[in-house]
């Protein structure tokens, strides 16, 4: 919601109500799904669980030999989702950057339906090359990392803009300012410590992918300046 918003209707309203909905309703999914793994399996089942997958341990004694299955296909479909609201998503950020003058000049164009295509094919092509990088837990330890640690700068810049700019107009005010965000920020800053701490190699990684930004972004700024 946060990517798009400069597109949503009554943002006042919206933006907030659909951060509420957005995180309650995934809540409670996760809280239900552990409560029915406890229900169904023995705790030293849970704990015992086969490469942690504790979710085809509990679809078998449900469905039978067909559980694993039926996992995999919702899997399959939460990844699915998943990838496709990311995607359309990040390229609304590229679409952002060069409308600011940050990145290529292109990623700012939209076709004929007033969808930033050349972004979405950009970001279509690094997702897909992130999937076949190497197991799914892997790649999410590799990005955690970069994730929250940019979560972590976007909420600090909360407080950059009302201290620059504390009197340009705001649709929407970050609920509990300042302690929620302050909050936040040493709560990601903690889980970023954690990760360095126990996974450096992925975390590593990480980091390093965000670095090739650098010369991209310093290519970009070129570019624009060298095009009329």
């Amino acid at each position: 919601v946060t990517f798009i918003a400069g597109e949503v209707k009554n943002p006042q309203r919206n933006i907030g109500l659909s951060l509420f909905l957005g995180t309650l309703i995934v809540t409670l999914i996760y809280v239900a799904a552990n409560l029915m793994y406890i229900s169904v399996l023995p705790l030293s089942d849970i704990a015992s669980s086969p490469q942690d997958r504790v979710a085809v341990s509990a679809s078998q004694i449900i469905f039978g030999d067909a559980g694993r299955y039926v996992i995999a296909v919702m899997i399959m479909i939460s990844t699915f989702g998943c990838n496709n609201g990311l995607i359309l998503a990040g390229a609304r950020v590229y679409y952002t950057m060069a409308k600011d003058g940050l990145f290529f000049r292109k990623t700012g164009t939209l076709n004929k339906n007033n969808v930033p295509e050349f972004a979405l094919w950009i970001q279509c092509i690094l997702a897909s090359i992130l999937c076949l990088s190497g197991r799914y837990g892997d790649l999410l330890d590799m990005i955690s990392f970069v994730v929250v640690l940019f979560y972590a700068l976007t909420i600090l810049g909360i407080f950059v803009l009302r201290r620059k700019m504390p009197d340009a107009p705001r649709p929407y005010k970050a609920f509990g300012y300042p302690v929620l965000p302050a909050l936040y920020i040493v709560m990601a800053i903690s889980f970023c410590v954690l990760l360095i701490w126990f996974k450096p190699t992925y975390a590593g990684w990480g980091l390093a992918i965000v670095l090739t930004g650098i010369p991209i972004y310093y290519l970009a700024l070129r570019n624009n300046r060298t095009q009329p």
